[in-house]
Parts: C-alpha cells; sequence; structure tokens
C-alpha cells in the first residue's frame, strides 16, 4: 500500500460505520397520494405532526403539469391554458394605435437626429 494512501478506497480518516442508528432522528412521515385528469399519481411525503389543513389540496404533476388532487375519483381539472404571447401582443394589450404612432414618430425623429439627416418641421 502506497504511503498516506486508505485501507478502504473512498473513506475518510475517523469515518466511523455507516448505518442509519448514525444518521440521526429521523420525523415520522405521512405519504399523501395526488391524482391529476390522466389518472397519473404522485405521492409525496410531510411530517406527521403537520396539521391536516397546512397540506396541499392541489399540487402540479410532474409528469403532465396538470394539477393533481387528493380524490382520484375527482381530479381537478386543468386551468384555461392562455396562449403564448408576444412582446408585440402585450404591447398592444397596453398601447393604443394612437399613442403607437406617436411613439413611433418620437423614436423615428431620435434617430434621425442622431444621424443628422432629421428635416425641420
Amino acid at each position: 500500500m502506497a504511503a498516506g494512501g486508505s485501507a478502504i478506497r473512498g473513506s475518510r480518516v475517523g469515518s466511523g460505520p455507516m448505518g442509519e442508528q448514525d444518521r440521526g432522528f429521523h420525523a415520522e412521515r405521512v405519504q399523501i397520494s395526488y391524482w391529476d385528469a390522466l389518472g397519473n399519481e404522485t405521492v409525496r411525503s410531510f411530517s406527521a405532526n403537520v396539521p391536516d389543513d397546512e397540506i396541499p389540496a392541489t399540487i402540479d404533476c410532474p409528469s403532465s403539469g396538470l394539477p393533481a388532487g387528493r380524490d382520484q375519483e375527482n381530479p381537478p381539472s386543468a386551468s384555461k391554458l392562455e396562449p403564448y404571447k408576444t412582446h408585440l401582443a402585450y404591447v398592444k394589450e397596453r398601447r393604443s394605435d394612437d399613442e403607437a404612432t406617436e411613439l413611433l414618430d418620437e423614436a423615428l425623429l431620435q434617430l434621425r437626429t442622431r444621424r443628422g439627416t432629421a428635416t425641420a418641421e
């Protein structure tokens, strides 16, 4: 064996036996099942001393992204999905056509002034 090497490769000097009793106290847990509209089950663990009203009624299912509830027979329905909006769509919601024209004219005037091609009005 090389000088300074460990007899058990990957162990640290002074490390004791690895076992459940050496890892500390483990809190009691309860397993709660959640189901989504596709029938996927997701199980979450919660501390046994957490009141039932603090355990969430719905979660997002990691496999489908749909909401999942605790009632297998009546899973929550998916909320209305909003279509993807572009930046321009959001701007159009906030600005009227007149405001957009005015802002465009101001921006063009600034650009032409910087380039030295602005015309006197």
